[in-house]
């Protein structure tokens, strides 16, 4: 029997597999798994794609006799016929004798099963260790599936005196070329990115993940309440989904819009205006995992309002847009320090001469 030591560095190693899929695995969680017998490790793999190899099967893949071995896997082994058959069934007929998992698959088609599967054809299971990290590789996913919406980052740049543009709207460039690159990788991670109809209308973006891996490309979300999307519009030109989100019924600005290969949607309204929860549970439906916020004051005010944002990413430049420039949030009502709303701040670094602000909801 391994020592709970050594459970920890193969696991480590599992995890360290498990994140080569970060830009690929959407919607499948990112997972990793290390084959070990007699303290030599026989065999690795991780999951790259939807549709390709889970990281059991591809860790069993050149491995000629896998019997006796212990599997550390960053999820817990799938139970049910999905794109590939169950890994449970792999791992049983490789004949390994022991399976630690990080965590419980959140999945209700897997949740648990998998692991009494394994139990039941007489191999050794442990559960839980490294579980927080393996939480962190699969935030988006496990939100997805337990509360049904994605994990919500949104991205901010910001002066030292908080300003995001000129008093005119002028932006580019705050931030340096280093943290607009950090921003792409960003990008790349996310299963979608979203954006407001102000947004579109000043800048044309793309939004996509400009690298130099191979990325899956995020799926592009615009928040257009009225459809005032112009058919013109950067992201109609480019390959992958551009989806917009209405609670407009203009029939012909929505037909307009797809015949430039736009998915237009209606949803929910709220005063008028598009339902932000009813947002984010039907792009829970879409099967996005981890979605990036890029927009103005006003949406970033709604969300932070809401408390629908779970990460927020500011970058800040040192340099002054003076008090006529314009500020990162809208949000009516803030009268009295009472009022005030309060992040936790978790993580800071310098990026090139910029410093990279990571807060959550406190």
């Amino acid at each position: 029997m391994s020592l709970p030591s050594e459970d920890a560095f193969y696991m480590a190693r599992a995890i360290q597999l498990a994140k080569k899929g970060r830009y690929t695995t959407d919607p499948n969680p990112r997972v990793g798994c290390v084959l070990v017998r007699n303290g030599e490790v026989i065999g690795e793999g991780w999951h790259a794609k939807a549709g390709l190899g889970h990281a059991e099967v591809e860790a069993l893949k050149n491995v000629q006799d896998a019997h006796g071995a212990t599997a550390y896997v960053t999820l817990e082994p799938c139970s049910h016929y999905g794109k590939t058959p169950p890994c449970c069934d792999a791992l049983i007929t490789a004949g390994v004798s022991r399976v630690v998992v990080a965590m419980q698959d959140p999945n209700p088609l897997v949740s648990g099963r998998g692991m009494e599967k394994l139990k039941a054809a007489g191999i050794k299971v442990s559960c839980g260790v490294l579980e927080k990290d393996s939480l962190v590789l699969n935030r988006g996913f496990i939100n997805r599936m337990i509360v049904k919406r994605p994990f919500v980052r949104s991205k901010l740049a910001m002066s030292l005196d908080g300003r995001t543009a000129m008093a005119s709207g002028e932006s580019k460039w705050i931030t340096s070329v280093e943290a607009r690159a950090d921003v792409h990788r960003l990008r790349a991670e996310s299963s979608a990115i979203l954006t407001g109809i102000n947004t579109v209308l000043a800048d044309d973006p793309s939004l996509n993940a400009r690298v130099a891996w191979d990325v899956v490309q995020p799926v592009r979300v615009v928040l257009d309440s009225a459809l005032n999307m112009p058919v013109t519009a950067q992201m109609a030109k480019l390959a992958g989904r551009s989806l917009i989100l209405t609670c407009s019924r203009d029939e012909q600005k929505r037909h307009a819009l797809e015949a430039v290969g736009f998915e237009v949607y209606t949803l929910a309204d709220k005063n008028g205006r598009l339902d932000l929860h009813a947002v984010m549970v039907f792009l829970a439906q879409q099967q996005i995992n981890e979605l990036l916020v890029e927009a103005g004051a006003i949406l970033n005010g709604a969300l932070l309002a809401e408390g629908l944002v779970d990460e927020w990413v500011v970058y800040m430049a040192p340099c002054i847009l003076g008090d006529q420039g314009r500020g990162l949030f809208t949000v009516p009502g803030l009268q009295r320090m009472a009022d005030k709303k309060t992040l936790h701040l978790s993580d800071v670094r310098q990026i090139g001469p910029d410093v990279k602000l990571t807060l959550t909801a406190s």
